[in-house]
């Protein structure tokens, strides 16, 4: 078997089939965060699961994800990335088995728990494998093709899982979509065994056990929270929990200084955070992530939820994000070494822009939105994030010291999904906190209609009356609800007569209807928002970091940069 170390990179062919065997591995660690959506009505049903263990079922990987990447990530430096990857490998295929075999909740909650524990070992080997084993324009295409792969993932998610459940294959329900990791990870297995090479830090390094346990408890106090805040109604533990975050953090970094003054093998290495390319790439990066997968959340609201597309429609308008990142990925790498800054800019630029067009669309299509209001505005955004975001993952890790990648690009994919929850629970605030401050608006634009229904049902004055009252509490009720599929009990006894039953779900689909499509485009202008603030930071990013024509010196860390 090859060892590559990081003075010797493997051979063209064999870099880019272990490029692919990674970004095969992260393709299904990454789909497996969203696939789990479309199926989690069935799941409740056939497991007899409440609803905060379906939150779990649902969130719990992404929790986990989080909370070990960091760690993931060192642990490629210290005992081998080939080795690390592997072994995730296996585990994330043991734990996707458990649950498709799954019987009890409890049971699919701890592998969903595992499962996210082992795609945090994987993912960070990517970033590492692109970092050790590419240079100059080579590492701009290697990081546009793992943009791709992270947005394909993300769209993929629900469609893949619709299409899954859709079809019943092989008889297996909602179980297929957890068995179908299984036969991927085999091949990623083998195909990593033959190809991948091995690489670890060029200097022995010791594992941080006591920094991963402070930063383990510091990711907890701060994802847990920002995971489960609204769905949970903030409780004051809660807010407790997220402000003691700050001085574990504080902690973690006092504890890693003194770590590496003594051996060298903290497990973020300090050094890392003083080179401006690292600090205020990964600030940006925080600040874009925030807005991608928020934006997909909101259409997915509004589309199925609020307008009742399909599933599989909704995840399809999301395909020419990276379609359009594929497209002008060729033009980041060919350009990145002259126009670097510039393209980010201008991507970000295309982005504000194409958010803008969207709200616009939306706004003006009302609840009569079709496939082509939102299609086109995403391909034209997947352009945008094309350009900028192969090169800002460059500028972030273009200074990291080799014998760090590990720990670069743990921090880096757990800043990434930092971002992304934070995104997901801000958007979740502001478009269900509107929802529910404009139902009673909306209730009220539906009345007449509501009551000529009724009396056509052959219900009216003040039972009619009645009636409408109990209709505008039940809308106020369903919308103020954290389960967007709850019937509270006020909706039940407004149906309780069946001459009122129609005539009510008509008026509750209209007003939802009417609702979720003004929210939505209220909602992206924090997307746009988020977009905007990007572009405004790119003047503090540095002009240039390490040449992109030029190798780097592999075995010798950088002087940390004092300038741009």
């Amino acid at each position: 078997m090859a060892t590559t170390t990081e003075a010797s990179p493997p051979t063209s062919r064999h870099r880019w089939l272990a490029l692919s065997v990674v970004l095969v591995a992260a393709f299904m660690d990454l789909m497996d965060a969203t696939i789990v959506n479309i199926a989690l009505p069935r799941i409740q049903t056939d497991l007899d699961a409440g609803y905060a263990q379906a939150q779990w079922i649902l969130a719990g990987y992404s929790l986990t994800f989080a909370l070990a990447l960091i760690t993931g990530g060192r642990l490629g430096d210290v005992y081998g990335r080939k080795r690390i990857f592997l072994i995730g490998v296996v585990g994330f295929v043991v734990a996707s088995a458990v649950c498709g075999a799954a019987s009890t909740p409890g049971l699919l909650i701890g592998a969903r728990l595992a499962q996210g524990i082992f795609a945090a070992i994987m993912v960070p080997q990517v970033m590492s494998v692109i970092l050790i084993m590419f240079d100059g324009r080579e590492r701009v295409r290697a990081f546009g093709l793992y943009a791709a792969v992270l947005s394909l993932a993300n769209v993929a998610g629900p469609l893949v899982g619709a299409l899954l459940a859709q079809y019943d294959v092989l008889g297996l329900g909602w179980r297929a979509i957890f068995f179908v990791n299984v036969p991927i990870g085999v091949l990623a297995f083998v195909f990593g065994l033959l190809f991948m090479p091995e690489s670890k830090a060029d200097h022995p390094l010791r594992l941080d056990l006591a920094g991963v346990a402070v930063v383990s408890l510091a990711s907890f106090a701060l994802m847990y929270p920002v995971v489960q805040g609204r769905e949970a109604g903030w409780p004051m533990w809660m807010v407790i929990v997220l402000i003691a975050a700050v001085p574990l953090f504080v902690l973690f970094a006092i504890m890693q200084r003194r770590r590496d003054r003594a051996d060298g093998s903290a497990l973020v290495p300090p050094v890392l955070f003083r080179y401006r390319s690292f600090a205020i790439g990964l600030v940006s990066l925080l600040i874009l992530f925030s807005g991608l997968a928020s934006l997909f959340l909101v259409l997915t609201y509004d589309l199925q939820i609020g307008q009742g597309w399909s599933p599989m429609v909704t995840a399809l308008t999301g395909i020419g994000w990276p379609v359009g990142i594929m497209l002008t990925s060729g033009i980041a790498q060919q350009k990145a070494a002259t126009h670097g800054r510039r393209l980010i800019v201008i991507g970000l630029m295309i982005l504000v822009v194409g958010m803008i067009v969207l709200i616009a669309l939306l706004d003006a299509a009302g609840p009569d939105v079709t496939f082509w209001h939102v299609a086109l505005p995403v391909l034209g955004m997947g352009t945008g994030m094309g350009l900028c975001v192969s090169i800002l993952a460059n500028v972030v890790l273009a200074d990291v010291p080799l014998h760090a990648a590990g720990a670069g690009s743990g921090v880096t994919n757990a800043v990434i999904q930092l971002g992304t929850a934070v995104g997901v629970a801000i958007i979740g605030v502001i478009f269900f906190g509107l929802t529910a401050g404009r139902a009673d608006t909306h209730a009220q634009a539906v009345t007449a209609q509501l009551e000529q229904r009724l009396g056509q049902a052959g219900i009216t004055g003040t039972a009619a009356s009645e009636v409408v009252a109990g209709f505008r509490q039940c809308y106020q009720d369903k919308e103020s609800s954290p389960d967007p599929a709850a019937v509270p009990a006020s909706c039940r006894a407004v149906t309780a007569d069946p001459r009122a039953a129609g005539p009510v779900q008509e008026a509750m689909m209209t007003a939802r209807e009417n609702n979720f499509a003004g929210t939505a485009s209220s909602s992206l202008w924090y997307n746009a928002g988020v977009f905007a603030l990007a572009l405004l930071l790119t003047p503090f990013l540095p002009r240039g970091t390490r040449r992109f024509d030029q190798p780097e010196a592999p075995a010798a860390s950088p002087q940390p940069a004092t300038s741009g």
